[in-house]
């Protein structure tokens, strides 16, 4: 069969959903049509670090888009506080409104009011999109309601007073809160049109499972896995190493909460192995990373479960790099290197006093074997594991949203790096055997996640899954080693120094960045890397752009443990149809003072990439698509003007 049968045959079944001259007609003309309007609003979002709070608000102001449109739109003609009040009811509708009903507001007024301040907001976010994008975006409830009072706002006499008719009635049969609530969360919805969080949605903060939950029911989101992302894949999938560390990081932080009551993990078998093992010890430096106040027998059991889940990884690490040599992580077999009698270590013929000289459960001859009540502990760790529905769905989200790196309209997206070498070259990474770079290193690696989640017996993959965590060569880790062992156990700082890999230095120049560019084959001379994962730290003078306007870094800074390092709380960035620009936010204080003061989070912006010329629909990816779809329904167009397909 030729090319020719081929596209007849193609397009004999396209004509099956578009069966006619006037409905093929009709879609060419809808599609050009929608090829014309303005670029949708894409953000984009990293390290949010289980900080709910703040990344919910960041996500529900849009960054500040918000607050843009209500100054556009209002300006002078209403005060300051009316239009902080009307942001405030749009991020939280609900919230807000019960708070003015309890202050003895004139609520009928602040109804009609309100109303029509927040339908002009909604005229605006929605004007980029066609009635029918907007009808998709809306709940049941109201829709016929919102479209009237949306398309209908007309000057004629007969429109106002049908449409003051619909606001009163829905005032006079009290209504007037829920109708609020529900053009707020389809202004929310509307103003972004795509979601990308460039990785680290866990660990140190204490909610990540309520951030998976509001990921879960965004309507268009893309996730970028970071190390901290596929640390909770592997111990998902039974990895046990992942299990000790993201249980270690849990408690490290103070965060079982994240376990028991998020996930249903019984940390229950832990917390007596550590009160049995170290009941005489004070664990003194396990005591967990927090700022609030913590009952004195809290803080003493998470700080020996704390050390008993950390003996417990770092033996259960030694078995993964023992059973895989092509990992190259001999450095990082440190128990074995322990001196019993003197308790020092010694790291590159270098003797270290220990911190702590108690590891019961340490045997001299056998270092890396779990004790038999170690291995009851962590094969009922692993049952939870895996046995947990919530995390199972939410680790199944990331798998089916997520990559390890992400091409979109002419960005690059990825967490942390491309391993370069020395001289800034691709660096050649060894995975069993084959060796990889490059663009082909970061597609193995997405492939090995995915098998080992979804592969019981590849024991191997995810092993891997757990070097990707932490690994010399892991794109998603970028660092030369975890010395997480150094920086419990030795005083010592220039022992817990972890070297960047070479991307953090030669990214710094146009050249790479382009090479970076080139290798995954965008062109565009507007494309940008986006990258999350460093924090920005802003009171050293550092820059969140790099690659002299070629790469912008946007690790999000939600992470309080971060805060006082950087002098902010990091990067969001908005790509709309007028180009790019960084938001850089100062740490969010509290729900309830936003809620009750009307405080948004104080946020900058920086111009990245300005456009003149609006950019379309057809300049986007999904423009291409359409673009390619608007070709194919002209070809079946003109088959059934010349009757070589018929016309029903």
């Amino acid at each position: 069969m030729n090319m020719k049968e081929e596209d007849l045959k193609y397009l004999k079944l396209l004509s099956k959903n578009f069966p006619s001259i006037d409905e093929t007609a009709t879609e060419i003309i809808n599609l050009e049509a929608i090829l014309s309007l303005p670029k949708g609003t894409e953000h984009f979002i990293s390290d949010i670090h289980g900080e709910y709070e703040a990344f919910n608000h960041v996500l529900k102001n849009c960054s500040g888009v918000i607050k843009e449109k209500i100054e556009f739109i209002f300006g002078g003609s209403i005060l300051e506080k009316e239009r902080n009040q009307l942001a405030t009811v749009i991020y939280y509708p609900k919230e807000k409104i019960e708070m003015i009903e309890a202050l003895g507001e004139n609520m009928e007024l602040w109804y009609k009011k309100t109303i029509d301040r927040i339908l002009k907001v909604l005229q605006v976010v929605s004007s980029k999109y066609t009635r029918s994008k907007v009808l998709k975006a809306m709940t049941k409830d109201f829709s016929y309601i919102i479209q009237e009072l949306l398309y209908e706002r007309g000057e004629e006499k007969n429109k106002k007073d049908y449409v003051k008719g619909i606001v009163n009635t829905i005032i006079d049969i009290n209504r007037g809160k829920e109708f609020i609530i529900n053009v707020s969360n389809l202004i929310q919805r509307l103003v972004i049109d795509n979601l990308h969080i460039v990785g680290d949605i866990y660990d140190r903060g204490p909610y990540p499972h309520k951030i998976m939950d509001r990921l879960m029911g965004y309507h268009n989101v893309d996730i970028q896995w970071g190390n901290h992302d596929i640390l909770w894949v592997g111990a998902a999938c039974g990895q046990r190493a992942c299990i000790a560390n993201a249980i270690r990081i849990c408690l490290r932080y103070s965060n079982k909460e994240i376990l028991e009551d998020g996930y249903g993990i019984n940390l229950l078998p832990l917390a007596t192995l550590a009160m049995e093992i170290y009941d005489q010890d004070s664990c003194r430096i396990f005591k967990p990373k927090i700022k609030s106040k913590i009952d004195e027998k809290d803080l003493e059991l998470i700080s020996k479960m704390h050390k008993a889940i950390s003996i417990i990884q770092f033996k259960l690490e030694g078995e993964v790099i023992m059973r895989n040599p092509t990992f190259k992580m001999e450095d990082r077999l440190i128990l074995d290197k322990i001196d019993s009698e003197t308790y020092q270590v010694d790291l590159n013929g270098e003797r270290h006093q220990l911190l702590d000289d108690y590891f019961p459960t340490v045997e001299k001859s056998m270092p890396y074997e779990l004790s038999l009540k170690e291995k009851e502990v962590m094969d009922g760790l692993l049952r939870s594991f895996r046995n947990s529905e919530k995390l199972q769905e939410h680790i199944k989200f990331i798998l089916e949203k997520g990559s390890v790196y992400l091409k979109r309209n002419s960005n690059l997206l990825f967490h942390g790096c491309i391993p370069l070498d020395e001289k800034g070259g691709f660096r050649e990474v060894d995975i069993f055997g084959k060796k990889y770079s490059g663009k082909r290193l970061l597609e193995k690696c997405d492939q090995l996640c995915r098998e080992g989640y979804y592969d019981d017996k590849n024991t191997q993959a995810r092993d891997f899954i757990w070097y990707l965590w932490c690994g010399k060569d892991s794109s998603l880790f970028g660092k030369d080693k975890m010395k997480t062992f150094e920086r419990y156990f030795l005083e010592d700082k220039r022992t817990h120094k972890e070297m960047y890999d070479s991307y953090y230095q030669f990214s710094n120049t146009k050249e790479t960045a382009n090479r970076i560019l080139n290798e995954f084959d965008i062109k565009d001379g507007c494309a940008h890397i986006i990258n999350g994962h460093v924090p920005v730290r802003v009171k050293k003078g550092e820059r969140p752009i790099k690659g002299e306007g070629k790469l912008l870094l946007i690790d999000g800074g939600f992470s309080k443990a971060y805060q006082d390092t950087t002098g902010i709380a990091g990067y969001t960035l908005i790509f709309n149809s007028r180009g790019k620009r960084l938001v850089c936010h100062e740490p969010f204080e509290n729900l309830k003072n936003t809620i009750e003061k009307c405080l948004d989070i104080k946020s900058t912006n920086e111009v990245v990439d300005y456009r003149e010329i609006k950019l379309k629909v057809r300049d986007t990816d999904i423009g291409k698509e359409l673009e390619s779809q608007v070709k194919e329904l002209k070809k079946l167009l003109d088959c059934y003007k010349k009757g070589i397909i018929k016309n029903s």
